[in-house]
């Protein structure tokens, strides 16, 4: 007796050739965990594409292509002067914040107040969870804040890395959606506060002094101290937009009197 043949696999709608997958897509999936991870946080920007060849063992070919399917999907972006930063998806929530803000800069205020409740609590947060890695990094951040060399076109992105260090040091999953969520308008924030309120040598130092106690009560653990060193650092923030505001109203009266 003869063998039945075997039917060619082909004639199977249901099965398809399983294509092979490019380094290109496993470097996208590797780079979308850590985003999805907390491990690369909103706003940080990535290594440069050399270093991430060489610490992924891939070419530059790979991440660059990787890249692209990232910024193609909203998850980061090319920032101004080379480089990229995370931005993780971009809804339509922030893009309605961005607009308030930007039709009507009081708003920026009312953001101001939120964010420094929630910036309290992700201080006291950091000192109660933070490990020695996430210390090393607040710590890091720091160092390059007072880097005397530092070019002060690097001040509100330095302000930013410190601030987004201590939510990753946070541990919440939330707090970081959260500042995911924000990511493009606490770009704007830095800027502004940086280069138009706090723009004297003075206001770096006391940005500086304000951080160095910051780090130092997350670096002891202590989670009171912490929180009471981020409402005094945001409140000298506050009292600058209060000054602004009263400002503002004077030269509005002075106009129509």
């Amino acid at each position: 007796m003869r063998p039945r043949a075997t039917p060619a696999l082909s004639a199977d709608p249901r099965f398809h050739e399983i294509p092979r997958e490019r380094v290109s897509d496993r470097v996208a999936q590797e780079l979308l965990r850590l985003i999805a991870t907390g491990e690369l946080a909103p706003g940080e920007r990535l290594p440069g594409e050399r270093q991430l060849a060489e610490m992924m063992s891939v070419s530059r070919v790979s991440v660059r292509a990787a890249l692209q399917q990232l910024k193609a999907r909203g998850v980061v972006r090319a920032v101004q002067g080379g480089g990229t930063r995370v931005v993780a998806a971009v809804d339509e929530l922030e893009s309605s914040l961005a607009a308030l803000v930007r039709v009507n800069p009081s708003n920026l205020r009312d953001l101001m107040e939120l964010r420094a409740s929630l910036e309290v609590w992700a201080a006291r947060r950091s000192a109660e969870r933070a490990d020695d890695e996430h210390k090393a990094e607040i710590a890091r951040r720091l160092a390059v804040m007072c880097d005397p060399d530092r070019p002060a076109k690097h001040k509100a992105e330095d302000d930013l890395n410190f601030h987004l260090a201590i939510a990753k040091a946070s541990r919440s999953a939330v707090y970081l959606h959260l500042m995911s969520v924000l990511s493009d308008i606490l770009e704007d924030m830095f800027a502004y506060h940086r280069y138009t309120l706090y723009a004297r040598p003075d206001d770096d130092r006391l940005f500086l002094e304000d951080h160095a106690r910051i780090a130092a009560a997350i670096d002891r653990g202590d989670a009171e101290s912490a929180a009471e060193a981020m409402a005094t650092h945001l409140e000298h923030v506050k009292s600058r937009y209060r000054e602004e505001e009263n400002t503002e109203t004077g030269e509005a009266a002075a106009r129509s009197a």
